[in-house]
């Protein structure tokens, strides 16, 4: 059986989005970052780790793949991203009532915040 231990986000400037990813989830190095890779893992050591990797690479846009977070104070977590470094991403095919909004972190990596505690989007059920 197989989990997923990282994903990993290619990188500019290693340092940088070592402390917007730091910052946003709470993370910290499992090991001190060798200046060209890092692998960032949640502070009880459950859970799947974000490594970054300093490669630089043109950002793809649409992405092939992206970060759904979740959270029950959507608002709040977004204006918290927001002043971390992140910034929106309109999308024009994105649904009125969308449950997520799009956001990209200083590199323009997007990811998604998804709101959790809507009442078709229950944690149980993401």
């Amino acid at each position: 059986m197989l989990s997923i231990g990282s994903i990993v986000i290619r990188v500019d400037n290693l340092e940088r989005q070592m402390r917007f990813w730091q910052a946003a989830l709470g993370y910290q190095p499992r090991h001190e970052s060798d200046g060209d890779f890092v692998i960032l893992a949640p502070p009880d050591g459950v859970g799947t780790c974000i490594s970054l990797d300093r490669v630089p690479a043109a950002v793809q846009i649409p992405p092939r793949l992206h970060l759904d977070l979740y959270t029950d104070t959507q608002d709040a977590e977004v204006d918290r991203l927001l002043a971390l470094g992140a910034t929106r991403v309109e999308w024009s095919k994105r649904p009125a009532d969308a449950d997520y909004v799009i956001l990209a972190d200083p590199e323009g990596n997007r990811f998604c915040v998804v709101d959790t505690a809507r009442p078709d989007n229950p944690p149980e059920n993401v």
